[in-house]
């Protein structure tokens, strides 16, 4: 008896697999690739986008970043991409702006703690905040913000500290989130209910700071984003449609 159950559940699991290879083959084929909530525009003869952060924003300039060539090998060919340095007067470090919007692959968007570690920071604190945006259907844009840190190794052998701000979400067509699991929970959601496989878009601020300073830096930030995000973003359909009241 206990043979034939072992061979029953032998089966099962190969049943199951075949049939869940099936479906995944079947999505594949079936899938529709859905609507960025970025502003986006094709690029004739590519798979990618062009997708664009706002070149002057309130008393900031900006000068456009080239895509590494580390970015070019990692992400894939319909991955589309875009950043740019803000500077102002008053900011002695400057903030970089990006955005990276995928295709149909979603490997495109990753966990943000790999861009980190791979620019040698570490994570020293998180928390979810809203920025109010204004315009013509204004609302409250969720973001992470984390406070980073790492050691920089001087001339004479010394380590200095240096400290940064950390900001970003995800945003799809009328969704958004700033989990990375969350965000795969609503592209999996998407994908099986609807057969929509949501364009995401990974958008994140950074400014290095000295310690000590992240809230000023974080302030600083918290209005180029405001600002720079209206010019970019789709507001979500929850978005009051009437002015808000002064």
């Amino acid at each position: 008896m206990r043979k034939n159950q072992k061979w029953l559940i032998l089966c099962s699991v190969l049943v199951l697999i075949a049939a869940t290879g099936g479906a995944l083959t079947w999505l594949k084929k079936h899938q529709k690739l859905g609507q960025p909530g970025i502003t986006a525009t094709p690029i004739p003869g590519s798979v990618a986008m062009k997708i664009e952060l706002p070149a002057k924003v309130l008393d900031f300039t900006s000068t456009n970043v080239p895509e590494s060539e580390i970015e070019l090998g990692y992400f894939p060919k319909d991955t589309s991409f875009v950043e740019r340095m803000y500077t102002s007067s008053d900011d002695p470090f400057g903030i970089s702006g990006t955005i990276i919007l995928m295709g149909a692959d979603r490997t495109s968007i990753h966990r943000p703690e790999y861009c980190l570690a791979g620019q040698g920071f570490t994570c020293d604190d998180k928390e979810v905040v809203k920025i109010p945006v204004e315009g013509p259907r204004p609302y409250q844009l969720p973001v992470a913000k984390w406070k980073v840190s790492r050691l920089v190794q001087q001339p004479d052998g010394h380590n200095v500290k240096i400290s940064g701000v950390y900001v970003f979400w995800f945003v799809a067509e009328n969704e958004q989130t700033t989990g990375i699991v969350q965000f795969q929970c609503y592209l999996v959601r998407d994908l099986l209910l609807k057969g929509v496989l949501q364009r995401w878009a990974y958008i994140s601020y950074f400014a290095p700071c000295l310690p000590g300073q992240e809230e000023v830096t974080f302030a600083r930030m918290k209005k180029l984003i405001a600002a720079s995000v209206p010019e970019f973003q789709l507001p979500p359909e929850s978005a009051n449609n009437t002015p808000r009241q002064k």
